[in-house]
């Protein structure tokens, strides 16, 4: 399984609007992607910072999530949020219960 975090800082106000986009939309959008497991948002009300945390069942599947213009989308969607620009990682999980 692979995992991709991104994080983004928030503008000032902005965190219930991105709690309801990521219920909304991309939670949705991201059901119908291909080897989709799971998808989180963790927030930190305090510093305005948040991230999303997805799961994969391969790393084919999470590469072709962002050359298909999955990724893209919901960055979009993003947009009107983020202070600055989202923060991308992959890893491989090594361990799970």
């Amino acid at each position: 399984m692979y995992t991709r975090i991104v994080t983004v800082q928030l503008k000032p106000g902005q965190l219930e609007e991105a709690v309801r986009i990521f219920q909304d939309s991309i939670l949705p959008a991201a059901r119908q992607q291909p080897g989709f497991k799971s998808l989180t948002l963790l927030t930190d009300p305090a510093t305005g910072k948040a991230m999303s945390v997805g799961h994969w069942a391969t790393e084919a599947d999470l590469r072709a999530s962002e050359t298909n213009g999955y990724l893209q989308e919901q960055f979009a969607k993003f947009a009107q949020v983020m202070a600055a620009p989202p923060v991308r990682e992959v890893f491989q999980v090594s361990a799970q219960s």
